[in-house]
C-alpha cells in the first residue's frame, strides 16, 4: 500500500496542489475541497502546526538603534540642503526586535520550503499593484497559530462533510483549523 494518495496527478502537480491548499488553509483558516485531498492536506498541515508549536516562544528580544527618515505631516521625507545637495534627514530610534534562536530559524526555513507566500490585495483598488503586501505564512504559523494551539496535543484540523459536488458527485468537505 502506498504511503500517500496520488490524486490522479504527476508528482510535481500533486506537490504544487498540496502546497497551495495547505498554505490557503493556514492563511484563511478553512477551505472547501474533496475528501481525498483534505485527508492529505491534514497530514501536512498538522506537521507544520506542530513545528510552529514547538518553536513559537523560542526567540530573544533585542533592543537596537536604527536610523529612520524624518517625515512631515503628509508622510513625505524631510530633505535639507547640505553643501548644495538635497539630503534626507534621519533620526535615531530605539527599536525592540525579535531575534530567532537557531532552532526556530531552522523551523521557519523548513516551513518556507513547503508554504507559499500570500499576496494580499486591498479590495477597494483591486487589480493595482499599489497597496499590495506579501504575507509570510510561516511567520503567521509561528506567531499566531503556534501559541493558539500550544496546550493541545494534536488534532488541529477538523474535516466536515458537506455533500457531493454537482459536476462529478465527488464528496466535498470543509477542512478547518479547530
Amino acid at each position: 500500500m502506498a504511503g500517500y494518495r496520488k490524486l490522479g496527478r504527476t508528482s510535481s502537480q500533486r506537490k504544487a496542489l498540496l502546497r497551495n491548499q495547505v498554505t490557503n488553509l493556514l492563511y484563511h483558516g478553512k477551505i472547501v475541497t474533496t475528501e481525498a485531498k483534505a485527508k492529505e492536506i491534514r497530514r501536512i498541515a498538522e506537521k507544520i502546526i506542530t513545528l510552529g508549536i514547538k518553536e513559537c516562544n523560542n526567540y530573544d528580544t533585542v533592543t537596537v538603534t536604527a536610523k529612520v527618515a524624518r517625515k512631515d505631516k503628509d508622510g513625505k521625507r524631510v530633505k535639507e540642503v547640505i553643501d548644495g545637495k538635497k539630503q534626507t534627514v534621519f533620526d535615531e530610534v530605539e527599536k525592540e526586535i525579535r531575534k530567532d534562536q537557531p532552532s526556530r530559524l531552522h523551523a521557519r526555513k523548513q516551513m518556507k520550503k513547503f508554504l507559499y507566500n500570500v499576496k494580499e490585495v486591498p479590495t477597494e483598488i483591486k487589480g493595482r499593484r499599489k497597496g499590495t503586501k506579501v504575507v509570510d505564512v510561516a511567520a503567521k504559523v509561528l506567531d499566531e497559530i503556534g501559541p493558539k494551539y500550544s496546550g493541545r496535543n494534536g488534532g488541529y484540523t477538523r474535516i466536515v462533510k458537506i455533500g457531493p459536488r454537482k459536476g462529478d458527485a465527488a464528496m466535498q468537505v470543509l477542512i478547518e483549523l479547530v
